[in-house]
């Protein structure tokens, strides 16, 4: 690390006095007591300031300015507890330096300017930003205006703004559009709005480098431009799955210092081509039995999610289904492994060494990682055949506020797998102990009908009509079995239903007898349940049941750098309360 003096001097802030001192990668000011001995020392990184202005200046709730010949103000990132286990919430700081003459301070603004373009080249110059006025409470463009354009100015940061007016308006726009010159693109909104974002991107990418998204051999190219998130939605997964803390001010700093979080993305594919990308949930069965209740009652607002649940709970539906995979490698990590994704992560640092080897030679991008899915590959997958509660794979955890841990606590950002959950059919008080579960810090796949696999793809498909009807059989006959048998059946299933697809030969049929439950009725829902169910892909359905998904690791980045852990901060105020603070 660099430590060359670049600039030191005698500072006040208020009635103290303070030694600063400048080095290539710190700042640092230190009050001395009045025998000129070093009391407190507060340090704050190059890159994370944010902003150096002549004079007092305020930012925040409105710009402010006192233009005082020996003063210079310094903005920088301050974190603070969100009283969780993990998030930090990120707010503006600001300390305002007198010194003895306008020389010095002259001095100062133009050494500490020069150590930001040198320390922090990553930062963004000019942003293509999406407002999403009806999002969520329909606070964008107030929420991006008030809170987010005056620290972009501050930042130096040049911006173009479009508030759209229809849905895949930016999506739209940025597979039109010619992006030369932009550094990233903001979306402020929630879920839906990253989505349009994450299409326009990764369609404009593939279309310049000539590639079909359609085809699902192709090695899609990375995206070039960062994504950055201001929340202001209904649901604001991702951002909270990346960031730990679903704040504007947070996210609009992580965007000023050109953080960059790398993020595993899934293609969804049919059998006429590519459908939709996903990075939080691809859900089928009570997923997207709630999203598509949802979307009949839209007048609810977010209410209606709640809504939805309890009423697709209560219609205790189970589907039958035949869902493939292909392992992730057992020895780089594990969905149980009780390890969560943090800044920094370890796990997601070696993979991207592993995805790319040769990441100077741009044509090899991804090559090696999606040899693995070749013809060749056809016997490393493994097929499971059932009637499931629900089927989801996630790239992250997605987790979110009503759900702190998310539906894969230990899934990883960018390690080019996904964690698929199988639901088995099971009495409805299970499946209620199930999703009480993501409520709380238990383990929601200790449970003997769910199963967890991390993967690198997944296909799902439904039974022939034949098998369809045996489900029903047995369906009808376990109502009358009791405990020990029921057990018994349980256990043949879950041995009996997975083996290598190597294994089958062409036309061999499944016929092991497969996990049921109790019938369970419920005076507001008794209607008859339907034979299959929905894709909820990142809150849209899908127009298909029977589908491809592939994750293709560390497609795109976010301005972003994981969530950082909150016993940080504790270790910041012990620290304090001896020397030094890091801000």
């Amino acid at each position: 690390m660099e430590t060359d003096l670049q600039l030191e001097s005698t500072v006040w802030v208020g009635s103290k006095i303070y030694r600063a001192v400048l080095t290539g990668w710190q700042f640092n000011w230190t009050e001395l007591d009045k025998k000129n001995r070093d009391k407190k020392t507060i340090s704050v990184p190059v890159a994370e300031v944010v902003g150096v202005e002549e004079g007092r200046v305020e930012i925040l709730p409105q710009k402010l300015i006192d233009d005082t010949d020996k003063v210079f103000t310094v903005f920088y990132v301050k974190r603070s507890s969100t009283g969780s286990s993990y998030g930090l919430l990120w707010t503006l700081g600001r300390t305002q330096f007198s010194v003895p003459s306008r020389v010095l301070r002259d001095q100062w603004t133009k050494h500490l300017r020069a150590a930001l373009k040198t320390h922090s080249p990553v930062r963004p110059n000019r942003l293509l930003v999406f407002i999403n006025p009806y999002g969520g409470k329909k606070k964008g463009r107030k929420i991006y205006h008030s809170l987010v354009a005056p620290l972009f100015e501050l930042a130096g940061i040049s911006c173009h703004v479009i508030v759209t007016e229809r849905a895949n308006q930016a999506r739209d726009h940025l597979l039109k559009k010619d992006l030369t010159g932009f550094d990233g693109v903001v979306c402020v909104g929630g879920d839906g709005m990253f989505s349009e974002i994450l299409h326009g991107l990764i369609g404009q990418t593939q279309q310049e480098a000539g590639l079909c998204e359609n085809d699902l051999t192709v090695t899609l190219q990375p995206c070039p431009r960062h994504i950055g998130i201001i929340p202001a939605g209904s649901t604001d997964c991702v951002c909270y799955a990346t960031v730990g803390v679903i704040d504007p001010v947070t996210s609009a700093l992580h965007i000023i210092i050109g953080d960059s979080q790398p993020l595993d993305v899934c293609s969804v594919h049919q059998a006429s081509g590519l459908v939709r990308y996903s990075v939080s949930l691809l859900g089928y069965g009570f997923y997207g039995d709630v999203l598509a209740e949802s979307e009949k009652h839209r007048w609810m607002g977010p209410l209606r999610y709640d809504y939805s649940g309890t009423m697709m709970y209560l219609s205790n539906r189970s589907y039958a289904g035949i869902v493939q995979y292909l392992p992730a490698d057992p020895l780089l990590s594990s969905p149980r492994d009780r390890t969560r994704c943090l800044s920094g992560c370890s796990v997601c640092s070696r993979s991207t060494e592993r995805l790319f080897p040769h990441s100077s030679d741009a044509g090899s991008l991804y090559s090696s990682h999606y040899n693995q899915f070749s013809s060749d590959s056809e016997g490393e997958w493994v097929t499971v055949e059932g009637r499931f509660r629900c089927v989801s794979l996630t790239c992250m955890s997605s987790s979110c506020p009503k759900s702190p841990l998310g539906l894969s606590p230990s899934a990883h950002l960018a390690d080019g797998t996904g964690d698929l959950i199988l639901v088995w059919d099971t009495h409805p008080l299970g499946f209620l102990k199930f999703l009480y579960r993501h409520t709380s810090t238990e383990d929601q796949f200790d449970l003997p009908f769910v199963e967890v696999h991390r993967v690198k793809a997944v296909r799902f498909s439904l039974p022939p009509s034949k098998e369809e009807e045996e489900y029903e059989e047995i369906g009808g006959l376990s109502g009358g079995m009791d405990e020990e048998e029921r057990g018994y059946i349980e256990t043949v299933s879950r041995s009996g239903s997975q083996q290598h697809l190597a294994d089958r030969g062409p036309g061999r049929e499944m016929t092991n007898l497969q996990k049921t439950g109790n019938p369970f009725l419920c005076g507001l829902c008794c209607s008859k349940a339907p034979a299959v169910s929905v894709w909820n892909c990142d809150g849209e359905i899908l127009p298909s049941i029977e589908i491809l998904s592939r994750v293709h690791g560390q497609l795109v980045r976010l301005y972003a750098r994981g969530i950082e852990d909150g016993a940080a901060v504790h270790c910041s105020e012990d620290i304090e309360r001896g020397c030094t603070l890091q801000i």
